[in-house]
């Protein structure tokens, strides 16, 4: 007849946590090596306007910035003059080239989400309206119906 015998407990070892440290530092530049984030230069100056009602958008990553204004720096005013320009991503543009702005944007954006794109115009508030209703015709032939405008909050009553 076998014999039952009653199993020992085993003490287990302790886990050494030396290489910690070097794993977490490597998964950390993993991280910073795979990660782009979306830089825009600035190359026109920006001043928003200011206004009372003001929403703040929800989803950033489903917005496109258009930015309007004179050139920033003294180069750019000497080549371009101080009229207004419009900015795509880092590099001035026509309002002919905001149609392909556009479906370049909506390319990087999944399918289900490409009718929530919004087009924010942050455009300087010295800038004249003939300007923006350019942009705001280019954008209608685009098929880009969403906008929006960028503002600062006004502290007390707009004159």
């Amino acid at each position: 007849m076998p014999v039952i015998r009653k199993k020992e407990k085993k003490e287990i070892g302790q886990i050494s946590t030396s290489s910690l440290p070097d794993i977490v530092f490597m998964i950390l530049f993993f991280f910073m090596v795979s990660t782009s984030m979306k830089e825009t230069e600035l190359v026109v100056k920006f001043k928003a306007p200011q206004a009372t009602e003001i929403q703040k958008l929800e989803n950033k990553s489903l917005v496109s910035y258009i930015y309007v204004g004179p050139p920033a720096t003294r180069e750019l005013i000497a080549k371009f003059g101080e009229a207004p320009k419009i900015q795509l991503n880092s590099s001035f543009s026509d309002p002919e080239q905001i149609g392909q702005f556009i479906a370049s944007e909506r390319e990087q954006l999944n399918e289900s989400d490409r009718n929530k794109m919004t087009v924010c115009l942050k455009a300087d508030k010295d800038t004249r309206m003939g300007v923006i209703t350019d942009i705001k015709q280019e954008l209608r032939k685009a098929e880009a119906y969403k906008i929006s405008y960028a503002a600062t909050k006004a502290v007390g009553k707009l004159q």
